[in-house]
């Protein structure tokens, strides 16, 4: 009984999870549960890199975990940061476009490491 005990748990931790790719990156926007039924955000960068001594491919990963209570901080200094880059590129007289998020991730099964 105990596997299937946790099994229950990792299900119940998992609630949502958003894959984004991104050029050379894929981000993961994985929204979690605490056993007290409170929830978290963690974001994952991956990259996919070349290691010349084993000749292999491997994927680099950067994780960052949001907390409810920081979501509000967090959410206006990134809108900040990124209003920031907008203003310093129209003063430098580039037009931005933004690019709207599709529905479909684009996976190439190459990238998962598969032959």
């Amino acid at each position: 009984m105990e596997g299937t005990e946790n099994q229950d748990n990792d299900r119940r931790d998992e609630v949502f999870s958003k894959s984004v790719r991104a050029g050379k990156r894929t981000y993961f926007f994985d929204v979690k549960s605490t056993k007290g039924d409170d929830y978290y955000l963690t974001v994952t960068e991956s990259k996919r890199r070349f290691n010349g001594d084993s000749g292999k491919f491997f994927y680099e990963k950067h994780k960052l975990f949001l907390y409810k209570e920081d979501f509000g901080k967090f959410t206006e200094g990134l809108q900040e940061a990124i209003d920031k880059i907008k203003e310093l590129k129209l003063a430098q007289g580039e037009e931005i476009v933004e690019k709207l998020a599709s529905d479909y991730t684009d996976l190439d099964f190459d990238d998962l490491g598969g032959k």
